[in-house]
């Protein structure tokens, strides 16, 4: 791991300058409680519960201030640990916490396949860190075992093929620089990466983004000497071994095979789930990472929100109940864009009130009685919005976490 603590130490990653909290909050998948409470503890947590949650390899703290702050603001309890092993990267992420005021945060410069000695969590965040270690598998188990049984764990890991022409240029830049120190290996690297020919993959992907925005970015992107990516498959397989099942990917529609098939078309009984969203990643082609949250095995197909239970309350996340419930009168359909991604869904104009109805605060029965329908009613007119909103992320089931 000597060459990955001396990136970080060198380059602390995401690049951020702590005297920007006073002007935003960067918010992002995973760890928003809307979505913990929707995957890990379907959509029902009792928030005045104070919440234990450890941010593994938290960075320069993205993850861990966007939970915080998000949890002061609700003044929901909290018992935040974040560890990194980078001392850098750690103290970027405690002064971003003191700029903010931040509380009930403990920051440990370590290994998170140590995260067992600090636990047990209700919920685990690791995000964009599983895939540097020397052995992914390990620091999966690692986290498993630092879970509460009725916990859960939210993680991104990179994707294979939407990252199509990173990984030539890791291994090059590896053989050419592997010997030089971080601020020389960047600057080598910036001058041969200046020269790549036209057709090169690394050029022809519209959807790298980071080797443009800092010199941080630029050296997690492409001179890494530690990054194996997953693909779905791969990443459920994984779970699997650590005692751990997929609860939920937070862009299911990415993965649907059916959305990527021409109508009528057949698909083989001998795929199983995880073979469908295998090759409905290799159509798309261009998912970079698999933004995930996973459980326990014993409560698989238990943790994540149903909207069958109308006791839920709905949250749109990332979009306007108004301004959305009009578009959608206006012209029947969903649009919106993700990353360089963009998605047109049809949607009832129908459905337009019942998001109008979406505060956060109405349950989906009192949803369904100010509709005047009843719960079968109900439910078919949610399904449509459901299966659009849903599965893109904007709309998430929690308990008092808005």
């Amino acid at each position: 791991m000597t060459q990955v603590k001396d990136q970080y130490e060198a380059y602390p990653y995401p690049e951020r300058d702590p005297a920007d909290e006073r002007k935003r909050l960067i918010g992002g998948s995973p760890s928003h409680p809307l979505e913990i409470d929707h995957f890990v503890f379907a959509g029902k947590r009792d928030w005045s519960r104070p919440l234990r949650a450890l941010v593994a390899g938290g960075g320069t703290g993205d993850g861990l201030i966007q939970l915080a702050q998000v949890m002061t603001r609700l003044n929901r309890p909290y018992d935040i640990t974040y560890i990194d092993l980078s001392q850098a990267a750690r103290r970027i992420a405690e002064e971003r916490a003191r700029v903010r005021g931040l509380s009930g945060i403990s920051f440990v410069t370590g290994s998170l396949l140590d995260a067992a000695d600090h636990g047990p969590f209700d919920y685990i965040d690791c995000c964009g860190v599983l895939h540097h270690l020397p052995d992914p598998q390990a620091g999966f188990d690692a986290l498993a075992a630092a879970l509460a049984p009725g916990g859960g764990i939210g993680l991104m890991v990179y994707a294979p093929l939407g990252r199509s022409g990173v990984y030539p240029l890791q291994q090059a830049f590896g053989a050419l620089l592997a010997d030089q120190a971080p601020p020389e290996r960047l600057r080598a690297a910036r001058a041969i990466l200046s020269r790549l020919p036209q057709g090169h993959p690394f050029r022809t992907n519209p959807h790298l983004v980071d080797h443009e925005q800092s010199d941080a970015g630029f050296y997690d992107l492409l001179l890494h000497s530690q990054d194996r990516p997953f693909a779905i498959d791969e990443l459920i397989a994984t779970l699997d071994r650590a005692g751990l099942a997929l609860s939920g990917l937070t862009q299911p529609a990415l993965y649907d095979l059916d959305r990527l098939l021409p109508k009528g078309a057949q698909v083989p009984d001998t795929l199983d789930a995880p073979a469908r969203m295998a090759v409905a990643e290799k159509l798309r082609g261009t998912i970079k990472t698999h933004v995930a949250y996973a459980v326990p095995q014993a409560r698989a197909g238990q943790a994540r929100a149903r909207p069958r239970d109308l006791s839920l309350v709905p949250h749109l996340r990332g979009a306007a109940p108004a301004k959305l419930a009009q578009a959608v009168a206006a012209k029947g359909q969903i649009r919106m864009r993700q990353g360089s991604l963009q998605i047109h869904e049809p949607l009832a104009k129908s459905a337009a009130p019942l998001i109008a109805a979406i505060d956060g605060r109405r349950s989906l029965s009192r949803i369904a009685a100010g509709a005047g329908l009843d719960p079968v009613g109900f439910q078919a007119a949610w399904a449509p919005l459901e299966h659009v909103l849903g599965d893109w992320g904007l709309l998430l089931y929690a308990q008092g976490a808005g």
